[in-house]
């Protein structure tokens, strides 16, 4: 039956190399489900594959928008699923791998069918959020949809902001367009969750901004500052060097903030991953392990996973 192969993990966990391990023994393409890679001027800050990685496998869903291209977890979903549809016609198993929890979930479990806000409004309504705060917002949803009101994080200004696109953009309460209904998909899905100590993943973390910093990130966040403005560069890494540009830190101080929000966005990931129970967790140094349940999960693949990995 065609396969989905989901491994994911938090940031800096160690998703690449095995990754680009299983898909070369599988001879099958990787698809990103990153919602920062998918961004053309982001490289080094957003842990894209390099150069060498694309040479070893095809990957989708990488460096093919602009910055200031509006993408959703529901166009996700749309474009994944298209693309699957082709890939299986010659690939029984295709690798998905990252750490964007929605969307993974939306290829996995589908989501909401929530219209594209329009441009226009999305504006006005940043316009108003930038003026009058989020108080204001806030208000308008409580009127707009109450119970959505009393159960959204209503700190959590992204969240408060779509839900009121939603109510004006359809004319109904966001709540009632959220049905959390698992989709049906015409492939099976493995997901293999990467996780490790949170001191060894720290530590993993720490360093990989060193490298990114050493590799370049600050020119990289000096090119884009710009369009620092966009929704695409609210993003760890570039925000902290932002403040950095602006005189509002030490260049020193930006870097500690970016470990430290690493470390923050990690333990996000791992609250939200481990609540979904069809997650298989491994070390990622669990080789053995994590190559006999893809073997017991699906005992045709075709060729030796148990040779993949390099020493």
């Amino acid at each position: 039956m065609k396969t989905l192969l989901v491994l994911l993990g938090p940031t800096g966990v160690g998703k690449t190399e095995l990754s680009l391990q299983l898909a070369e023994t599988l001879h099958v393409p990787i698809i990103s489900a990153d919602s920062r890679q998918l961004y053309k001027d982001l490289v080094i800050g957003v842990a894209a594959p390099t150069a060498a990685d694309l040479q070893r496998v095809k990957h989708y869903f990488v460096g093919n928008l602009a910055l200031d291209d509006y993408y959703s977890a529901s166009q996700f979903e749309e474009d994944v699923i298209a693309l699957l549809s082709e890939l299986h016609q010659t690939h029984e198993t295709i690798v998905m791998t990252g750490g964007s929890m929605m969307y993974i979930d939306a290829v996995c479990k589908g989501i909401d069918d929530i219209p594209t806000i329009d441009e226009t409004l999305r504006n006005e309504i940043k316009q108003q959020f930038e003026a009058e705060g989020l108080e204001a917002i806030r208000q308008q949803l409580k009127i707009l949809d109450p119970v959505f009101y009393n159960q959204v994080d209503l700190k959590n200004h992204k969240r408060v902001i779509h839900a009121l696109e939603v109510c004006l953009t359809t004319g109904r309460p966001y709540s009632e367009l959220r049905t959390n209904k698992v989709k049906q998909r015409p492939f099976q899905i493995l997901k293999i969750g990467l996780q490790r100590e949170r001191a060894e993943l720290y530590d993993r973390i720490n360093r990989r901004v060193d490298q990114m910093m050493a590799d370049g990130l600050l020119e990289e966040a000096r090119r884009v500052y710009p369009y620092r403005h966009l929704n695409s560069l609210n993003t760890v890494g570039y925000k902290e060097l932002f403040q950095y540009f602006d005189g509002h830190c030490s260049f020193d101080f930006a870097v500690e903030k970016i470990k430290q929000n690493s470390r923050i966005y990690s333990r996000k990931q791992m609250t939200w991953f481990k609540r979904d129970t069809e997650i298989t967790w491994f070390h990622p140094d669990d080789q053995d392990k994590i190559i006999n349940k893809i073997n017991t999960f699906k005992s045709f693949f075709p060729l030796p996973l148990q040779n993949i990995f390099v020493s």
